[in-house]
């Protein structure tokens, strides 16, 4: 067996601008891949990651969810619930999709829709930046909302997110900024839930200063304010980030595969399968980290315990064992043969997908009454620089007559 010569760095430019090719190779030749810079394996192939993905016992995630955290042999007092196994993970997941039901989520429709209005109205589709002018704003407007964020200091929490979430070429630890934006968030929604315990409202952070959860000494009792800032924290994160990628992926996508917005323009109905189709083509999340249990042999190579190992869910939704024609978008393809990924799967599948999906084909829709023909300019199209975030910065487009 001679070994692969292909490099997998998830903090290089050549990732951030479009990992496919890469993930094409290591599934072939490196489904087990090792990182000699960085000392991580990598699952690549969609049967294997699909596995470990429900598999917390061998796979924790107990110790973070990217590079840096895992690496860390002291992980921090205070955890979020991405950062928990079960039981402790049950408890607190179970709280939270009381919130997300989808009877739940429909009831926010009516919101979304006259936010993503509002946004839409507001820019000149003469030339206009699809993603900061449009896709950036309306998802954590919505969900800073839902949270009880005020009105005035809703966008400032989008710009937090940012700052905590980049990373230069080859920045594996947050950078002094993304620490700052981490804290200044952290403290703002602290101070926000200790006024919200004075004045509860209808809104997230009174659910979770009223709600009660089981412990593991199986005593049952409140949320104290770290929990709920870390609450809060994640959820304006995941909140704001997941659909801002996957419309800005959605104008660059449908604008290199026109024949394709023609069919979604002929044919409303199917807006939620185009959305399930982005996700699986190009997910805004590639990959989560967990850290291996035990000792794992697979395709011939052991990881021991302790390690770093990269699902990669944005490789694995492009497999040709799994899919028929992957590299291929088509809102019409089979979404029977696998599962998609795009969304994470087993007990850390996205808590708030029903919210993601239905602002996404909202938004897909207001598009095709605002710009039924457009146009990108591709050469001033930039991407992001993000922890596990694939998508864009910058989509200049311009509605055409």
């Amino acid at each position: 067996m001679t070994l692969s010569t292909v490099v997998f760095d998830p903090f290089s430019e050549e990732f951030f601008n479009g990992p496919y090719e890469t993930y094409r190779r290591m599934r072939e030749e490196a489904p087990v891949y090792y990182s000699d810079e960085y000392d991580f394996y990598a699952l690549s192939r969609h049967a294997d990651v699909a596995a470990a993905f429900k598999d917390f016992a061998t796979y924790s995630s107990a110790r973070g969810v990217d590079l840096a955290m895992v690496r860390n042999e002291s992980p921090p007092p205070h955890k979020s619930i991405i950062m928990m196994d079960p039981p402790e993970h049950r408890h607190m997941r179970s709280l939270l999709n009381k919130v997300f039901t989808p009877r739940a989520v429909q009831s926010l429709r009516p919101m979304v829709e006259e936010v993503i209005d509002d946004c839409l109205s507001a820019v000149d589709p003469g030339g206009f930046d699809l993603v900061q002018d449009f896709s950036a704003l309306f998802p954590i407007e919505i969900i800073s909302r839902m949270i009880g964020v005020p009105a005035e200091h809703r966008q400032q929490m989008r710009m937090w997110v940012d700052d905590f979430l980049h990373r230069e070429p080859g920045e594996v630890e947050m950078g002094e900024r993304g620490i700052q934006a981490g804290t200044e968030m952290a403290v703002f929604l602290y101070r926000l839930t200790k006024e919200r315990r004075r004045d509860l409202g209808n809104d997230l952070l009174s659910r979770l200063i009223t709600a009660e959860i089981e412990r593991e000494n199986g005593e049952h009792g409140p949320l104290d304010n770290i929990e709920i800032t870390q609450f809060a924290m994640l959820l304006g994160g995941a909140g704001a980030e997941t659909v801002t990628k996957l419309i800005g992926n959605a104008a660059v996508v449908f604008a290199r595969n026109p024949e394709q917005w023609r069919t979604l323009l002929d044919d409303r109905s199917k807006i939620p399968a185009a959305v399930e189709e982005l996700l699986r083509y190009e997910a805004p999340a590639q990959y989560n980290v967990r850290c291996s249990r035990t000792d794992v042999t697979l395709h011939g190579v052991t990881i021991p315990a302790g390690k770093p190992v990269f699902l990669i869910g944005g490789s694995a939704n492009r497999d040709a064992e799994a899919w028929t024609d992957p590299d291929t978008f088509d809102i019409d393809r089979d979404r029977t043969q696998a599962q998609n990924l795009g969304f994470g799967y087993g007990i850390h599948s996205c808590l708030g997908a029903a919210l993601a999906r239905m602002e996404s084909a909202v938004a897909l829709e207001k598009m095709a009454d605002f710009m039924p023909r457009y146009e990108v300019s591709f050469q001033r199209c930039r991407r992001v620089n993000m922890q596990n975030v694939a998508g864009w910065q910058h989509v200049p487009v311009r509605v055409l007559p």
